[in-house]
């Protein structure tokens, strides 16, 4: 390609060596821009017709022309090349091949610098609204699944050892917490993505008379970028949007860990569906969690792309750089990854089963009521140290006795305190130890039934894109 036809060819001599352009170019994923490179144009126009930079006839034509591009594109008739470098200025050729000088008057007042700031901000708001739409479907799976299964009785764990018991009801609640979360955080992204670089130019605005409030308000920004310098460097509204992906995966990949050790023979707690699973190509007997096993994988790969983020604005100096071409492959892969595991995610919750007979086969073991037994100690009057240290050592009786705390005979507990050996099982065994709940938040069954009623409401009135 001649130096003229480059957009920035006018200061150049030499053609540039078509390994630099193979080298440089975006095109091959910023293509994905062309939406709002398209609508961010179009808007553009139709300010510098406002302002008189451009006649109304002229906006007019620009626009009309950018909506058959669009439909170029769309339709695969639009050839990409290298040598155009981005998907801007494919765009902007296409444009001019198209209008001739009437396109030429399109990038009046404007940069590449605040143009594809603009874009990104836009197409990343656009996928934190998909993603809030899915994660709402997340939460309401995980409610079905509370509302269904409320009053399974599960062993709760820390360190991976059995802890106290809770209800199904309050383990799925607990993950629509974490989701909700999630929530949260893309909509407080959203707030700082939600604001408009276009036409801060390069970097220092422009002596042009150009109208940003315009622009603002046909693309639904909510406030202007109010440093043109800042405008075009700043690159936080990707991380921020990264980093909350990368904690929404982190959590998917909890989830899906947990479900993974659930589903073994060793737990056994877990159904899940065979079309969500795969085999093995030599063990004719195997059901693998591979859809779990790649979203636990995939987490990874979403914390990678944050840290590249992080790593290639570290060193850069006001205001652009080319450097930050590369912003777009990490925010594009981590928002794709985020959304295909979702995706596949949600249909798995809301066809996987817990198995209560697999769980209460064994839930009377590792002494579940144990923290309850301690309780009850303190409300009969032990300081709740002497409490702990008591039940501890009823614990080592069972063990030596191999028994469970209401296999203890009532001697033993008399022995303790007259009148234990009555009031002690009456907190003992899984179903007495749940009973005995009571705090706000708890794993009781009225505080089960208040959250889930809690959500039920909630999301009921979440529509997607708006946080509940």
């Amino acid at each position: 390609m001649s130096v003229s036809a480059k957009t920035w060819g006018g200061r150049f001599r030499e053609a540039t060596d078509a390994v630099v352009e193979n080298f440089t170019e975006s095109v091959s994923f910023d293509v994905r821009l062309y939406r709002q490179d398209i609508a961010a144009s179009q808007a553009h126009a139709r300010m510098l017709a406002e302002v008189g930079l451009l006649t109304k006839s002229e906006a007019e034509q620009i626009v009309a022309a950018l909506e058959r591009i669009r439909e170029d594109i769309e339709a695969g008739r639009m050839i990409w090349r290298p040598e155009l470098e981005d998907i801007h200025t494919h765009i902007e050729r296409a444009l001019v091949e198209q209008l001739g000088d009437v396109g030429r008057k399109l990038h009046t007042g404007r940069s590449r610098n605040d143009q594809v700031a603009t874009d990104l901000r836009l197409w990343i708001r656009e996928a934190i609204d998909r993603l809030d739409g899915l994660l709402v479907e997340w939460q309401r799976a995980f409610l079905e699944r509370a509302e269904a299964e409320r009053d399974v009785v599960l062993p709760g764990y820390t360190h991976l050892q059995r802890a106290q018991p809770i209800l199904g009801g309050h383990y799925f609640c607990c993950w629509i917490e974490k989701w909700q979360r999630d929530r949260e955080r893309l909509a407080d992204c959203r707030k700082r993505v939600n604001v408009l670089p276009l036409g801060a130019a390069a970097l220092a605005g422009t002596s042009l008379p150009i109208d940003r409030e315009s622009v603002r308000r046909q693309l639904g920004f909510a406030e202007l970028c109010r440093n043109s310098l800042d405008a075009v460097s700043d690159r936080d509204f990707a991380v921020e949007f990264v980093s909350a992906l990368s904690l929404l995966a982190v959590h998917l990949s909890n989830w899906a860990e947990e479900w993974i050790v659930w589903a073994t023979s060793e737990f056994g707690f877990l159904e899940l569906p065979e079309r969500f699973c795969t085999g093995s190509s030599i063990m004719p007997h195997k059901k693998n969690p591979d859809v779990l096993e790649l979203v636990r994988g995939k987490s990874a790969r979403v914390i990678g792309r944050l840290t590249q983020l992080l790593a290639l604005l570290k060193g850069l100096p006001l205001s652009y750089n080319r450097d930050l071409q590369e912003d777009k492959l990490a925010v594009f892969d981590a928002s794709d990854t985020v959304e295909s595991c979702l995706a596949v995610a949600i249909p798995l919750v809301r066809n996987s089963r817990l198995r209560p007979d697999r769980i209460a086969k064994h839930l009377e073991t590792g002494f579940l009521d144990a923290t309850t037994l301690m309780e009850h100690l303190v409300q009969r009057g032990f300081p709740l140290r002497t409490a702990h240290e008591t039940v501890g050592r009823l614990v080592q009786e069972c063990e030596r006795r191999s028994c469970q705390l209401a296999e203890l005979p009532a001697e033993v507990y008399e022995a303790i305190q007259p009148g234990l050996g009555t009031s002690a099982y009456s907190v003992l065994g899984v179903e007495r130890a749940l009973a005995a709940f009571r705090s706000s938040g708890s794993t009781a069954h009225a505080e089960v039934e208040k959250q889930i009623a809690y959500w039920r409401q909630r999301l009921a009135m979440s529509p997607p894109g708006e946080p509940v």
